[in-house]
């Protein structure tokens, strides 16, 4: 697998901040993401979808699926929008083997595995920017 180049990200970032800008909300005292990892997942969807990995179809329906999974389980677990986003998107990329649960769960063990001290929570790499001017 080849790595794409500083262009490809480049255009991959400005279509991601396009998508971002024009979702609802964002005003001045609304976030549309409340934790980095929200858009960091958000971003993850978008690529996977721009590099032929699934249709976008797939990924609503995966997406309703999930929501309807956590409505029926009586809303047991609090509410969260980018929860279910995972989900979705681990259920479009395991149906089209880009993704197994064995590697899911291999590389969450890995995480787990780190010390909760390890910064988990800061970004390791430059975060999309989002300028407010582009409303």
């Amino acid at each position: 697998m080849t790595r794409p180049d500083a262009t490809e990200l480049g255009d991959a970032r400005r279509r991601v901040e396009a998508l971002v800008c024009d979702l609802p909300g964002g005003g001045p005292d609304e976030r549309m993401f409340a934790e980095p990892w929200e858009l960091r997942a958000f971003a993850m969807a978008v690529a996977a979808y721009h590099n032929g990995k699934y249709e976008w179809s797939e990924f609503q329906l995966s997406l309703i699926q999930a929501i309807k999974q956590w409505e029926a389980g009586g809303a047991g677990e609090p509410w969260s929008y980018y929860e279910h986003w995972v989900t979705a998107l681990e259920t479009v990329l395991a149906a089209n083997g880009v993704l197994s649960d064995a590697a899911v769960d291999a590389r969450t063990r890995e995480v787990l595995a780190i010390p909760k001290n390890a910064n988990h929570h800061e970004a390791h790499r430059e975060p999309v920017a989002v300028s407010p001017a582009r409303r």
